[in-house]
């Protein structure tokens, strides 16, 4: 049996979308629901958390040889003390700056991971996959009519073009604001009162949520309205739509991320707004007639070619078994990506350095994947299953790292609760570090290895305190600064051990 297992439900986001969504149309609301499943798969209807504190011993056989255990404490230690992952986020923070799909730096950034990992003497091959090519070009907004307004004055407000949205007129987009919270509030307002304006939808990122930890619930209640938004307005006739930052910000900082158009739907320009410049917008339009100017020159170009960066540090015994250590090359495009994902990157390629460097020997092959696309496509998680789907069994186990860089607390396990006694142990040694949580999750773990999650292959993922992420997350702040060094040695002895664990366990995992 397992020992001290907490199980908590987490009502998120899903539910009351999904309630909010019953009058508009359907295309739109199966938009909603795709998006969802894409990129927000750790964010569930319900989470069942089993917090384990492992003291209970494993049920024979043991999971794990004696050697094993030597070994993973032996690679603890040096995780802990390396640079290595710090250099390499440096370097594709710093160096490369930010890495959107289809952009020259994303290009550079495949073939840097890749001769890097060809030095380390590794097998690296580059997987092809079209990925859509978005340019955001220029981008302005102000303030040009509203009440006690000075003569000839406007005032500016901070705004970014959401990921591809269409470009406004040349000369701008004007038109009059009117303000939401949600779809339903929308819904009531209804075409007479929204045809031929800007919608702002204002729903507020929950501060006190995330600075309970749970940063990712406070994001999923809303970011569904940037990338639902316009599909919901359009249909009323609007001809633009603002969007309140769906992060914690109090900078004045805009997030930008990936928005939505629906077939059978009119396109309007989309951007979001800082969480001040909403305010400011919420309380002109209070006072009465307000509008604004919005310039934005972005663009889609065709599709381009681009790549996944694999790594394999072949297996002593089980070669064609594999487990998958990873996370997304591409970046968004206002700051440097770094704690989204260079940081992932990083701390996955350090677990095949320093397996070589101590001279360990897996039993099963570790492969390093940096997936392409994740940002605004995932053509790169999808790629990388349907060359593998035709032999699932090969693939004993996939980790991803996607949340950031800070003190991780243990480990989000999506598969069977039977294979949990594989992962004790591993929990034990992590503990030395503080980071002993196990939680289960139903659904998964990370987008890129999503489709490997959904056909059973066991996935995890660092478990974060989340206070934080989301005031840098898709910002033009999320920069190498933002890396604290120890806490990203800590993330990267968490993944080293998680991965040369299950290269090493003893049979199967159950799946």
């Amino acid at each position: 049996m397992l020992s001290d297992i907490v199980i908590i439900a987490q009502y998120f986001w899903i539910s009351e979308a999904s309630a909010r969504m019953k009058s508009v149309s359907s295309s739109f609301r199966s938009s909603i629901q795709l998006t969802m499943k894409l990129f927000f798969s750790i964010a569930l209807v319900v989470t069942i958390a089993g917090f384990i504190q492992a003291q209970t011993p494993s049920p024979s056989p043991l999971p794990y040889s004696a050697q094993t255990l030597t070994d993973l404490v032996r690679l603890q230690e040096a995780a802990l003390q390396s640079d290595y992952a710090l250099r390499q986020t440096r370097y594709l923070t710093n160096n490369i700056g930010p890495r959107l799909s289809g952009s020259a730096q994303a290009a550079r950034a495949v073939e840097y991971v890749a001769e890097e990992m060809r030095r380390e003497g590794f097998e690296v091959r580059l997987q092809k996959l079209m990925v859509p090519v978005w340019v955001r070009g220029a981008e302005s907004g102000e303030v040009v009519e509203f009440p006690g307004m000075a003569p000839g004055t406007t005032q500016k407000i901070v705004l970014t073009a959401l990921g591809g949205s269409i470009s406004t007129p040349a000369s701008g987009l004007v038109g009059e604001v009117v303000v939401v919270e949600d779809y339903e509030e929308l819904s009531r307002l209804g075409r007479e009162k929204v045809a031929g304006k800007i919608v702002l939808f204002n729903k507020r990122f929950d501060r006190q949520l995330a600075s309970s930890g749970f940063g990712l619930a406070a994001y999923g209640q809303a970011v569904q309205y940037r990338f639902g938004g316009a599909m919901a307005a359009a249909p009323l006739g609007a001809i633009g739509v603002l969007v309140r930052s769906a992060g914690g910000s109090q900078n004045r900082l805009a997030h930008t991320g990936s928005m939505g158009y629906a077939d059978g739907v009119p396109k309007i320009p989309a951007a979001a707004v800082s969480s001040e410049d909403a305010d400011l917008l919420e309380h002109l339009v209070s006072e009465g007639k307000t509008r604004v100017k919005i310039v934005l020159t972005s663009r889609t170009l065709p599709d381009a070619p681009s790549h996944n960066v694999i790594a394999d540090l072949i297996g002593s015994e089980r070669p064609d078994e594999v487990v998958v250590v990873g996370g997304h090359l591409d970046s968004w495009d206002l700051g440097t990506g770094a704690l989204d994902d260079a940081a992932g990157i990083a701390v996955s390629m350090q677990v095949l350095e320093l397996v070589k460097r101590l001279g360990l020997r897996p039993k099963r092959t570790i492969r390093f994947v940096a997936f392409m696309n994740e940002e605004n496509g995932g053509a790169g998680g999808r790629a990388y299953f349907d060359e593998v789907k035709g032999k699932l069994e090969t693939q004993f186990a996939a980790i991803e790292s996607d949340l950031g860089a800070s003190r991780p607390l243990g480990v989000l396990f999506a598969g069977k609760s039977e294979a949990l006694r594989f992962i004790e142990p591993l929990s034990r040694i992590l503990s030395r570090q503080g980071a002993s949580m196990l939680q289960l999750q139903a659904g998964g773990v990370g987008a890129d290895i999503g489709p490997l999650t959904q056909a059973g292959v066991p996935s995890l993922a660092p478990y974060f305190n989340q206070q934080t992420y989301f005031n840098y997350h898709h910002t033009a702040a999320d920069t190498f600064d933002k890396v604290d060094r120890k806490e990203l040695a800590e993330l990267g002895s968490l993944v080293a051990v998680l991965a040369y664990g299950l290269a090493n366990v003893e049979g199967p995992l159950p799946r």
